[in-house]
């Protein structure tokens, strides 16, 4: 049985907002699960709706065999990192850890021998006697994971944690989020809007559309087989190129190029789609492609530019090492079995 199951949840605010559409979903114990998706479209409703914070409309939450649904937040066993920190400014990083243990009654020793683990584990054992004011950003996201680990809670439930870190740190975050995660071993659910973030951090990713999840699946599945347009587009960084055309009798045109031997019996506007590492140069290739813009990003060039005869842009990976400037003309092939269609009515894939 599922250690954390979201059984035809939903979430309808009193003006008739739909946030979360029903939604049933099975989450193991240990797991890491990444719910990613646009702003706005219900993936923090989803993760409070679990930790309580959120009332559900209708459906069943289901922790460790046990209904939670009216569970105060208090009682519910769960964790939350959020992305403001919520540390208490005038006490010391001790007395932050310590808090919630005080409010249950626990030992004073017990206390302190949970605080000093969690702080080792952390590495903040040095900024114990600081206040919140006196750390780095990275050091309090520690201090926030630190209050949630003292806890032994069952899960840990994420919401954005690093979206105030720079770029730099939220890198170095990630890594120290997902090692922390295995040496721990506590079921987690880490909500990102980045998905590169998801990516790296996810055993499974929830992709979330306008509270839908529209693909379930490890990292590397939805990447390779995306089952609709927006995970495609919204899966992969840079993005899937994107060409409008229609399919009939095996045969794809699009205004610029024809592509023959399609396996697919669909008949009808679709919208083809290929990732820049997909495409190759080729001599006489079939997309004629002219070079706007090259982003040289050292082990690799991203090459932006439009098709010939059609104001689609692409975008191309090339290694880094490979010479193309602004203005060139390119020929380009996609990859064998590397072409992706999909329905333009629906937006679901067809092949």
């Amino acid at each position: 049985m599922s250690f954390l199951e979201l059984k035809k949840v939903t979430k309808v605010y009193p003006n008739g907002t739909k946030a979360v559409q029903p939604t049933s979903l099975k989450i193991e114990k240990g797991e890491f699960m990444v719910f990613v998706g646009p702003s706005g479209c219900g993936k923090s409703t989803l993760l409070r709706m679990v930790a309580g914070l959120e009332d559900i409309t209708t459906g069943d939450i289901k922790l460790d065999k046990k209904i939670i649904n009216k569970i105060d937040p208090s009682e519910r066993d769960v964790a939350m990192v959020f992305q403001n920190y919520a540390l208490y400014p005038h006490m010391n990083v001790y007395n932050n850890l310590a808090y919630g243990l005080k409010n249950r009654g626990l030992a004073k020793d017990l206390i302190e021998k949970k605080v000093k683990a969690a702080a080792k584990l952390l590495q903040i054992s040095d900024y114990l006697e600081r206040k919140p004011s006196l750390l780095s950003g990275g050091q309090r996201q520690r201090v926030a994971m630190g209050r949630a680990i003292v806890r032994s809670p069952k899960i840990f439930l994420f919401d954005e944690p690093l979206s105030n870190l720079d770029a730099k740190l939220r890198i170095q975050m990630r890594l120290e989020i997902k090692k922390l995660q295995r040496k721990v071993g506590v079921t987690s659910i880490f909500v990102t809007h980045d998905q590169v973030e998801a990516m790296t951090l996810a055993d499974r990713l929830a992709v979330i559309n306008d509270g839908i999840i529209e693909q379930l699946g490890t990292p590397i599945e939805i990447y390779n087989n995306p089952t609709s347009v927006f995970v495609a587009g919204f899966i992969g960084s840079p993005q899937m190129n994107f060409v409008e055309g229609e399919l009939k009798n095996k045969k794809l045109k699009t205004q610029a190029f024809e592509i023959a031997g399609i396996k697919s019996d669909f008949n009808g506007k679709v919208i083809l789609g290929i990732r820049p590492e997909h495409l190759v140069q080729a001599y006489n290739g079939l997309i004629k492609f002219n070079v706007d813009l090259v982003e040289k990003l050292g082990s690799d060039n991203l090459v932006y530019g439009e098709i010939k005869g059609k104001k689609d842009l692409l975008c191309y990976r090339t290694p880094g090492n490979e010479k193309i400037n602004s203005g060139s003309k390119l020929a380009l092939n996609i990859q064998e079995n590397k072409l992706y269609i999909f329905n333009k009515k629906t937006g679901k894939r067809i092949i």
